[in-house]
């Protein structure tokens, strides 16, 4: 599809203008396949809802699309609007755009099956990711912002491990299931640390009316990518569990500093501050139970929803209402109390799934359902309020 700058008037809206711009389909099918797959993985887990499954065990499955398909979507809604307004070039809409989320779409259907159409499904997501890496590293490149590269080589490395999964559960790659569940989750850690970087601390300055300048510092920067990295490594390809939390000490120190050079007493008047605020501590408590798991025989699926479900999820939630606001017209400051309450909701969710196991473990499996039912209830609250302003024109006349 043509490009064309974004102050161009030739630009035509869409006869449909939920294909205007990426964050609006994206958003929009996330929200949506999150409450589907929840749904289902909580007939699997807890109710023995038969799902035909061979190569992966259940536990696979839903981890593949919590990461590749929940949170891969809200990157693709997020980045296809967010090159537009970094690079001047509009990014796909219309047909171009619609063929790139019905393959993701497609993928999502086949897979909501178990494993019985695994190889379709897993031709049509790594066509996909594909597409995706062409649609927003080709503005980038053309306008020459070498500065955004981090990030396009963070999502062709999710291409890879999404393959590698893939190549995997066929047989092909010994733990390739493995490498890449993990090299997934963290990666999106990855994207979500670097983005927090450097949207939270502006958002934070320009958001709770008045003047307040936060602290950051390179040597945290270069520290925690230098950490993350090793981490990285450690964690996912090498398997020394001593040595990778010895690393998660030192990323929980720097994200701690981090967080307190970024807070600010206004943040809790502002429910998209707190919020992400919020998801960078759970990501904070992430490392932390990784630091402690091997030592004191806790659960490492806490740390590893910690860092999905209370960071992830809380900071997608997040983003997803703030950028839908603002690239639909509308003040950013003033969301519904509806937002409010998802976001609240989602984030005693992730209370439930990560703390309360940590206090009462023989009542996990009630902690489970109630975060499962929590979830299902945010994104609900999302898909009902946001739904409108996704699918209709922006309320300015401007085009996306």
């Amino acid at each position: 599809m043509a490009s064309s700058t974004t102050n161009s008037p030739q630009l035509p809206l869409s006869k449909i203008a939920l294909l205007n711009l990426g964050f609006r389909p994206f958003f929009l099918g996330a929200a949506i396949f999150a409450i589907i797959s929840i749904a289902i993985w909580m007939g699997v887990y807890a109710f023995q809802l038969p799902l035909q499954i061979e190569g992966i065990s259940i536990f696979q499955w839903h981890a593949h699309e919590m990461i590749y398909g929940f949170a891969v979507a809200v990157i693709a809604g997020f980045l296809l609007t967010a090159v537009k307004n970094w690079t001047g070039i509009q990014t796909l809409h219309g047909s171009g755009l619609l063929g790139l989320f019905t393959l993701w779409a497609a993928a999502r259907i086949l897979f909501l099956f178990g494993t019985r159409f695994i190889v379709l499904a897993a031709i049509l997501d790594i066509l996909f990711m594909l597409g995706l890496i062409a649609a927003v590293v080709y503005p980038v490149v053309k306008v020459k912002q070498w500065k955004q590269m981090g990030i396009m080589a963070k999502l062709a490395l999710l291409a890879a491990g999404n393959s590698c999964f893939y190549l995997g559960a066929a047989g092909f790659i010994e733990d390739g299931v493995y490498f890449g569940i993990y090299s997934g989750l963290y990666l999106i850690i990855g994207l979500v640390l670097t983005m927090g970087r450097r949207l939270i601390p502006f958002f934070v300055e320009v958001g709770v009316g008045y003047p307040v300048k936060l602290f950051n510092s390179q040597w945290l920067d270069l520290s925690s990518l230098v950490l993350f990295l090793a981490f990285f490594i450690v964690e996912v390809f090498i398997g020394n569990q001593q040595i990778a939390a010895l690393l998660s000490v030192g990323l929980f120190v720097i994200t701690s500093i981090r967080l307190t050079g970024w807070h600010t007493a206004g943040i809790w008047k502002r429910p998209l501050l707190w919020s992400l605020f919020t998801a960078f501590l759970f990501i904070d408590m992430g490392f932390l139970l990784m630091a402690l798991h091997p030592f004191f025989n806790l659960s490492k699926l806490l740390a590893i929803h910690a860092f999905s479900f209370g960071g992830i999820g809380v900071a997608t939630l997040s983003m997803m209402a703030r950028v839908s606001l603002g690239h639909t017209g509308r003040d950013v400051k003033s969301p519904s109390i509806a937002v409010t309450v998802a976001l609240a909701v989602l984030i005693v969710g992730s209370i439930f799934r990560v703390g309360l196991p940590l206090i009462a473990a023989n009542h996990y499996l009630i902690w489970i359902l109630a975060s499962q039912v929590l979830w299902i209830a945010a994104f609900l609250i999302f898909v009902i309020i946001y739904s409108p302003m996704l699918v209709k024109p922006r309320i300015d006349g401007q085009f996306g």
